[in-house]
C-alpha cells in the first residue's frame, strides 16, 4: 500500500518544481514558458489523482503524512501563483484604462504612491504652458 504513496510522493515533488517554474515564469513574463508547463502540470496533477489512496487506514501512515504536507506546499504554491497572476492582470487592467483616449476634457484614473486612484485632468500639463 505504500508503494502508490511513495509515486505519489515523488509526483508531488515534481508538481512542485513546476509550480516553482510557472512562479518565475510569471515573475519574468515569459508566457510562453507559462503555457509550456500547463500540460505538464495537468498531467501531474490526474496522475496524483490516480495514485492518491482514498482508504482511512492509509492515513496513519508516515508516507500519507508526508505527501499530503507535501500537497498542502503545493496548494500554497499554486495560490502564491494566483495571486501573482492576478495582480498582474490586475496592472494591465489598470494600464489600458488609463491609455484608454476619451474626450480632451476628460480626466483619466491612475495610482498613486498608497495604491489609491487619483484623478489627473488632460488639460494640465506642457499643453498648457
Amino acid at each position: 500500500m505504500t508503494d502508490p504513496i511513495r509515486q505519489a510522493q515523488d509526483l508531488a515533488t515534481q508538481l512542485s518544481q513546476i509550480l516553482e517554474r510557472e512562479f518565475e515564469a510569471l515573475r519574468n513574463q515569459e508566457l510562453d514558458q507559462f503555457e509550456q508547463l500547463q500540460p505538464i502540470k495537468n498531467e501531474l496533477l490526474l496522475e496524483i489523482t490516480r495514485l492518491a489512496p482514498n482508504a482511512q487506514d492509509v492515513q496513519t501512515l508516515p508516507q500519507w503524512q508526508a505527501f499530503r504536507q507535501s500537497m498542502i506546499e503545493c496548494r500554497d504554491l499554486h495560490r502564491r501563483n494566483t495571486v501573482l497572476m492576478d495582480r498582474k492582470l490586475e496592472a494591465i487592467r489598470g494600464t489600458l484604462q488609463s491609455l484608454r483616449l476619451q474626450d480632451a476634457s476628460s480626466s483619466v484614473e491612475v495610482y498613486d504612491r498608497l495604491g489609491h486612484i487619483s484623478r489627473f485632468s488632460r488639460n494640465t500639463g506642457y499643453s498648457d504652458a
